[in-house]
């Protein structure tokens, strides 16, 4: 099921710094937060409608997934695996 977002209902629409920040604040948890700890955590505040419409952006593009409540980093960004793969012979 697709979802679409209608522009006469969202309040304010995310900046890329704000998208960033989240994302940041995501991959350096020490535990999975839920959404509320994830939006109290945030250095600058974000207005929450905001803030979902963030959250619902990146699982749509499969960086995170919802387990219950929880928010999981999915994307794989690892630094290791990178170097791993750079370094990796072409088979």
């Amino acid at each position: 099921m697709v979802k679409t977002i209608k522009k006469m209902n969202i309040l304010h629409f995310p900046k890329l710094d704000s998208i960033l920040r989240v994302e940041n604040a995501i991959q350096n948890c020490d535990d999975y937060p839920t959404r509320m700890e994830l939006w109290k955590s945030l250095p600058k505040q974000i207005q929450y409608q905001t803030f979902k419409l963030i959250l619902d952006y990146l699982e749509r593009s499969n960086k995170i997934m919802f387990e219950g409540d929880k928010i999981i980093w999915i994307f794989a960004n690892n630094k290791k695996l990178n170097e791993l793969i750079q370094g990796a012979v072409a088979v």
